[in-house]
């Protein structure tokens, strides 16, 4: 967002984010020991803004005030002011996220925090106008005020700060005696089922989340307990979210969230992270289901990622904006009169008929393409044709209306990788790969693997973000959690024995940078991690899942598939940690509860022993891959011998007769192994 030629400290930065604001006249340093040296030697207070590079309020902010030379003045006069991207520094945006909330009762982006030298805040917001309206306190206002309290009543804001320190240190999770049981993941059932939209789908009311994490929780919850109705819930939100307009019919891939209830109008940015879950999602119901739908939409995801989001090097990109030419949703709705003008009268008013297009508009006097209500069968039947043949129409339909979008102004992309996010989008590929029995995706998934195997290690440290040659930030929770999550979906998909050695390697390390040795489960920073107000640990799932709930699951998984029962120990120590939150509520943990999901439930080890080129380890491992058991850990080699340098029990392990052979063990409970793959399938699925 240039606005004069001057720039600030920003500049020499490689945040997308903070590149957006190089030019603003506010005097911005990154965050640093600079800025904070500053603001003691001048005695001033600081104001911290916290945002990333797609986040549409943020836009509107940074163009309302700090593009501003009014608010610029008092900003450069009496405030040292720090700009900070939180998805570079997500551990900075945790701590100040959660005085936000503590303060007001509410957080979001653009976070905005008033704080002294020593980085306590002594006033939160989010939002603020340049000047007060809508019930909202202006930018102007606050910074005046403020710093008049500041400078003139320091007693007070020594107050506040303590008083925000002393709640800060009673966030921190203590241990309880008391333990989750199975029962936790019926009350969370049951609370996920009360928030549920029988309607529309999805959970609570507008604005609606896609929620991934509470759909893949109910997903195994049928599958362990044989609730329709948690099955139902999952395939009504899909469905319904499928033909809304959060997806985008033309180009495909899910925006953010829904603005109502029926997922028509969405806030159009498009993140990474959320398509990798809803792919993991969309796999995981075909798997349950067999409906081809599941599967379309999830290869539909996949060509959205690969067109769009893909760095030519083969990692993920971050963001697609909401905004173009400083409109939200510009590039991707439509008037009645273009449609017909690039698909011409006949097929222009087909399309129009079949998703909802019309002269008035269904947004703003514009149109978001959609299918609500609508059921193709009947469509076809109306406009007398067979269903193979309106496909194909609305296909090339689609084709012709992408190709004239895409001489549009295209939004803004924040093409920084991110490990963690790249890691979710891995685990969802490396799924699908296997799912759907399509090499093509797993090898998406193995060369973003090797990007961040050659450019996100330092020495041996994760680190968290990479960007035109830059790497930079220790690697979080997050990041070690959700890479771990890939490298398991990648071994799952390929059985290669070096991804499962590196997922080892990944836990045994972030257990030692960010495990609680005296309570048990993850802080958000490792130990060689900046030292902030406080050290965060978070099991509540976000717009994403905590980083202690995707480890949780994974050392578990982990634990299954090695046979090392330390991983198991660090997870049920975990059940004693995060009690007293999750027993408050327990829906708001669905990630973490898989957990519980898989250790409170009876669970297979198999062990598959065969040449790589024997028919029948072909098939049963290929039966095995698109099935859906989550509570069977399957592990295959040619031998036991290379097989245990990653799994030491199988050291024993024999082929018989030098057929292909599988023990089937139940809670490492071994039946006597069998060269008949569909007596073990038997057992496996049994």
């Amino acid at each position: 967002m240039p606005t004069n030629n001057k720039s600030n400290k920003l500049i020499a930065e490689k945040s997308p984010y903070l590149l957006q604001h190089a030019h603003n006249p506010v005097d911005w340093f990154p965050w640093g020991e600079e800025a904070f040296e500053k603001a003691k030697q001048e005695n001033k207070p600081i104001f911290l803004s916290i945002g990333y590079s797609t986040c549409h309020w943020c836009h509107v902010m940074a163009h309302e005030s700090f593009e501003d030379e009014e608010v610029a003045k008092i900003l450069n006069e009496k405030y040292i002011s720090i700009k900070v991207d939180r998805e570079e520094r997500p551990d900075i945006d945790s701590i100040y996220m959660k005085v936000c909330q503590m303060m007001t009762g509410h957080g979001g982006w653009p976070l905005t925090i008033f704080m002294t030298p020593e980085k306590i805040p002594f006033y939160a917001g989010t939002y603020f106008p340049k000047k007060s309206r809508y019930g909202l306190p202006g930018i102007i206002e606050a910074l005046t005020q403020l710093y008049d309290k500041f400078t003139k009543d320091p007693e007070h804001i020594a107050e506040v700060t303590e008083s925000v320190t002393s709640a800060l240190n009673r966030t921190e999770t203590q241990k309880s005696e008391k333990r989750l049981t199975k029962d936790t993941i019926d009350q969370a059932y049951k609370q996920l089922v009360k928030s549920s939209d029988f309607s529309y789908g999805g959970f609570g009311d507008a604005p609606k989340f896609p929620m991934p994490q509470n759909l893949l929780f109910l997903i195994r919850h049928y599958h362990f307990t044989g609730e329709r109705a948690a099955l139902k819930i999952v395939e009504n939100t899909l469905q319904s979210m499928a033909h809304g307009g959060i997806f985008d019919q033309i180009g495909f891939g899910f925006t953010r969230y829904s603005t109502d209830k029926e997922w028509l109008v969405p806030h159009f940015e498009k993140m990474l992270y959320d398509n990798a879950l809803l792919l993991m999602v969309y796999t995981e119901c075909f798997q349950v289901t067999g409906d081809p739908f599941y599967q379309r939409v999830s290869e539909q995801i996949i060509r959205f990622i690969e067109r769009e989001m893909t760095h030519k090097d083969g990692a993920f990109y971050s963001a697609i904006d909401a905004d173009s030419e400083g409109v939200e949703g510009k590039y991707y709705v439509w008037d009645y009169d273009e449609v017909v003008h690039v698909l011409g009268e006949e097929l222009g008013q087909l399309y129009a008929s079949v998703y909802d297009i019309t002269p008035a508009g269904n947004f703003e006097e514009k149109n978001i393409p959609n299918l609500i209500g609508r059921v193709l069968d009947k469509e076809a039947r109306r406009h007398d044709l067979s269903r193979a043949d309106l496909d194909e129409r609305l296909e090339h339909a689609r084709k012709r209306l992408l190709e004239a979008r895409e001489k549009r102004v295209y939004p803004h992309v924040d093409d920084k990788i991110l490990t963690g996010w790249n890691g979710l989008m891995i685990a969802a590929l490396a799924k699908a790969g296997k799912v759907f029995d399509n090499p093509q995706y797993t090898e998406m998934a193995k060369s973003a693997i090797v990007f961040i195997e050659e450019h996100l290690f330092q020495e041996g440290r994760l680190m968290a973000r990479y960007r035109e040659g830059e790497t930079k930030n220790k690697a979080f929770i997050d990041d070690y959690a959700f890479l771990l999550w890939g490298y398991l979906e990648l071994y799952e998909a390929t059985f290669s024995p070096e991804y499962l050695q590196t997922a080892k390697h990944l836990a045994n390390e972030m257990i030692r940078l960010f495990g609680d040795e005296q309570n048990g489960g993850f802080y958000f920073s490792g130990t060689d991690g900046e030292k902030l107000i406080a050290r965060d640990k978070e099991i509540y799932d976000g717009a994403i899942p905590s980083g202690n709930s995707v480890a949780a699951v994974m050392l578990t998984r982990l634990g299954f598939l090695t046979g090392e029962t330390a991983y198991l120990d660090e997870v049920d120590e975990m059940y004693y940690t995060f009690y007293e939150e999750i027993e408050q509520i327990a829906a708001a943990s669905p990630f973490f509860l898989q957990s519980l999901q898989l250790t409170e439930n009876p669970t297979k080890e198999v062990v598959v022993l065969g040449a790589e080129d024997d028919q029948e380890r072909k098939e049963l491992l290929s039966q095995l891959q698109q099935d859906y058991l989550p509570g069977v850990a399957i592990l295959a080699g040619e031998s036991a011998e290379m097989l245990v340098a990653v799994a030491p029990f199988t050291s024993e392990y024999k082929q018989i007769e030098g057929q292909t052979t599988i023990y089937v063990c139940e809670n490492f409970a071994c039946q006597q192994p069998t060269t008949d793959t569909s007596q073990a399938l038997q057992m496996i699925k049994g």
